[in-house]
């Protein structure tokens, strides 16, 4: 299919609403579109620089740790928990109360990120992977009442203070199983021939539609995409995040999010997608050039 015909998917009737039904995503794709071809290439290039610089610099594990924490602060940020990258490195001892759960946020993301990398070692990238790092996101903080490490069994929603004035209501939650099961054989799937980062875009795009788990979507779909990276072998290393690039253009990720679904227009979410790639490479090997001064 080319990225051009795509049909995001079709609405379904629920009990008195209507959700949103995303298309399989586990086919060959191909671009004929010239302007992603040339951000893929360039893309490409930046990640694949990053990627040799990471091997020149005699120790990247600090500037692992620093975005790793960073990119928590971050992709929590973008969920509306208010923590600073100085609160998050100190002891839970330190953080006044009131801060307390955002600190604890953060830290699940790091830990959620640092487990998942080790077990990415003897476990594909799945849904036990993707549940394993659930539950350990929303261990111990507001979400914990959400069913942590297990899919939704009833329907949530995006936006408005209920359902029947909502943004966007997802799949019904009998629909999970086919769906992310589609989404995982698509990720593993050896016989596409689909650039990593085209496949990655498309398949958080697919995962954020799908909003498998009652909270902590958003965080696990960033953090699947530095998964991806690694287990594919695109990156040696865990040093992709772009939950700074999305929280910075958040207007733009959520509005080309949204047109895949109302506009079928895929493409423009994965240029903005390669826009993002490139800049974060790009900053990325400037901080490691300067660590390696």
């Amino acid at each position: 299919m080319d990225l051009r015909d795509f049909v995001a998917g079709s609405y379904k009737r629920g009990y008195h609403y209507t959700y949103f039904l995303p298309e399989k995503i586990n086919h060959p794709f191909v671009c004929s579109d010239a302007e992603i071809n040339n951000s893929l290439e360039k893309a490409s290039l930046k990640l694949g620089e990053l990627n040799s610089f990471s091997k020149l610099v005699p120790d990247t594990g600090m500037f692992i740790i620093m975005h790793i924490f960073k990119e928590a602060v971050v992709s929590s940020r973008i969920e509306g928990t208010r923590t600073n990258i100085e609160e998050a490195l100190i002891g839970k001892q330190d953080i006044d109360p009131e801060r307390r759960d955002d600190w604890q946020e953060v830290n699940n993301y790091v830990e959620a990120m640092n487990t998942t990398i080790d077990e990415l070692k003897k476990l594909p990238l799945s849904s036990r992977l993707i549940r394993n790092a659930h539950k350990i996101l929303l261990s111990s903080v507001r979400g914990e009442q959400k069913n942590p490490g297990e899919f939704r069994r009833s329907q949530n929603w995006i936006g408005g203070v209920s359902i029947s004035d909502a943004v966007f209501i997802p799949p019904a939650h009998d629909e999970l199983p086919e769906l992310l099961g589609d989404l995982e054989e698509f990720l593993n799937n050896n016989q596409l021939a689909i650039p990593h980062l085209i496949r990655i875009a498309i398949a958080h795009y697919q995962f954020e539609t799908i909003h498998p788990f009652l909270d902590g979507n958003g965080r696990i779909g960033r953090l699947m995409i530095t998964l991806y990276l690694v287990y594919s072998g695109v990156l040696d290393q865990p040093l992709l995040y772009l939950s700074d690039f999305f929280e910075r253009n958040k207007t733009l990720y959520y509005d080309n999010l949204t047109f895949v679904r109302t506009k079928n227009d895929l493409g423009q979410w994965i240029r903005f997608f390669l826009a993002g790639v490139t800049e974060t490479a790009e900053n990325a090997v400037a901080t490691l050039h300067k660590t390696s001064i």
